[in-house]
């Protein structure tokens, strides 16, 4: 979150420096929708810059993530969507999921116009 925000230049600085020094650094889903849920809801960040941010940090060769579910979550935020309904939907198609339900109208909407089979829950 330092190097994404740099709110406090000298944790920033020393987040920096582990990353830079790692052999391997895991970004994991979770980890990476919490990310931008904050740097949406509390830094107020816009979507190209959370985007911008993330493709920055797994362009990094030393940074392992799971690389597809991490595009079609930015797809989804760039495309005015939510990171983790996009990445809870590609997760449920690779695990064998047909059907995509939810409660939220907006998700149900962009799972569809990306192609995917959608059901409003009520």
């Amino acid at each position: 979150m330092r190097v994404a925000v740099n709110d406090d230049p000298e944790q920033a600085r020393e987040a920096r420096r582990v990353l830079h020094d790692a052999e391997v650094v895991v970004l994991t889903l979770p980890a990476l929708c919490e990310l931008v849920w904050v740097l949406r809801r509390s830094y107020r960040r816009r979507a190209e810059e959370i985007a911008a941010a993330i493709r920055s940090l797994i362009s990094a060769s030393t940074v392992i993530a799971d690389r597809p579910a991490v595009e079609a979550g930015l797809a989804t935020l760039e495309a005015g969507g939510d990171f983790a309904d996009a990445v809870i939907a590609f997760e449920g198609r690779r695990l064998g999921g047909s059907i995509f339900t939810s409660f939220d109208q907006e998700a149900i909407e962009l799972v569809a116009a990306a192609g995917g089979k959608a059901q409003l829950l009520s």
